[in-house]
């Protein structure tokens, strides 16, 4: 403890300095900036540093500069950047900002078709750990406007020719698509997860139109639909209905196909097997509907792929077990499968006593 108070006492006075730098350096953005870039690595990942800040009056200066309209852009996005990070590793922190002021301004940034990629993109990165693990942020994205506008950000930034701008704006979408999680669950917000339903049918056009998928754009996809449609039945039958449900297995079939000969196809069929369990979980009747794509057989070929990680088989079997629980004709097939010795050999060690309670 004797050690600790000379290094609090040496942290509170570079914060401090650090703060003063940020007050009186207003005629020079380079120094803010470093400014802010100091105190962000001072602060990251400790949160006792983050309340020696918000204690000496940081937090609410950084807010102020952020939306501050004298300062210099890069001012503006290095101090939306900073809130981030100091609210992302510290409760109180985030708690405070948690206010329908400062979610009222954020939706009124992001509105703006003339705010720069970078500063949309830390902005969302903003509002994402604000409604992260809080059901008072989930709450306020939703009464100020933000949870719609981060609907029609992810709605329009992927396009049927997505390709043009992949490269471009793919960071700042998929940085919309893990907010837009963040608004949906953890904890599970059933109000949110039915306003995102409003996705689904572009979501059905991009799996259908998407020729050469990568994890890029993919990831980002399965996530928002896993997050949205998770425990929650009349969700579950939402995603259906738009066709999603029928778009998703077909590309899980066609990328187990092509799995044996492409890393990529294999792991982005994993990504898809595990979306694929949150549509279907504790939802009997749409598991029992797969059944006419042949999936079973087509996930025990994909369960039988030498590069497949052990997590990542738990996963595909619990696809399988929830396809066969559903269904009597999957059940056939999967004692077909087993009888037919396609995938003993093949299949990781860990998982021989599976095999041996299904003969």
């Amino acid at each position: 403890l004797q050690e600790e108070k000379p290094e609090k006492n040496a942290t509170k006075t570079d914060l401090s300095l650090l703060l003063e730098c940020l007050k009186f350096q207003m005629k020079s953005p380079d120094s803010q900036k470093q400014a802010l870039l100091t105190i962000n690595s001072i602060c990251e990942n400790r949160e006792d540093h983050v309340d020696l800040f918000r204690e000496l009056g940081g937090v609410t200066f950084v807010y102020n500069l952020s939306k501050s309209s004298v300062v210099h852009l890069e001012v503006k996005e290095a101090a939306l950047f900073t809130l981030g990070t100091l609210a992302e590793c510290n409760v109180y922190c985030k708690n405070s900002l948690c206010r329908k002021e400062i979610f009222t301004d954020i939706s009124g940034w992001l509105i703006k078709e003339d705010l720069p990629l970078t500063q949309r993109r830390v902005t969302v990165y903003l509002l994402f750990v604000l409604v992260a693990n809080n059901k008072s942020g989930q709450t306020l994205a939703q009464t100020t406007g933000c949870l719609d506008i981060l609907l029609d950000l992810f709605r329009c930034f992927i396009l049927p020719n997505y390709t043009f701008h992949l490269f471009q704006c793919a960071d700042l979408w998929a940085s919309v698509s893990s907010a837009l999680c963040g608004c949906v669950n953890n904890p599970q917000n059933e109000e949110a997860q039915r306003i995102c339903v409003a996705a689904f049918p572009t979501i059905k056009t991009w799996l259908q139109q998407i020729s050469l998928p990568c994890t890029k754009i993919l990831q980002p996809i399965c996530s928002f639909i896993s997050m949205t449609v998770a425990n929650n039945c009349c969700v579950q039958e939402s995603f259906f209905a738009s066709g999603g449900l029928e778009t998703l297995t077909l590309l899980l079939v066609r990328l187990t196909s092509a799995a044996d000969t492409s890393m990529l196809s294999c792991q982005l069929a994993v990504i898809i097997a595990k979306t694929l369990s949150a549509c279907i979980t504790d939802n009997p009747a749409l598991a029992s509907g797969l059944s006419q794509y042949g999936l079973v057989f087509h996930l025990f070929s994909l369960l039988s792929n030498s590069k497949l990680e052990p997590e990542d088989r738990l996963c595909v079997l619990l696809n399988i077990g929830q396809c066969t629980a559903a269904s009597g004709e999957s059940v056939f097939c999967f004692y077909l499968i087993i009888d037919s010795q396609l995938i003993c050999s093949s299949i990781n060690p860990h998982f021989p006593s599976l095999i041996s309670l299904h003969r």
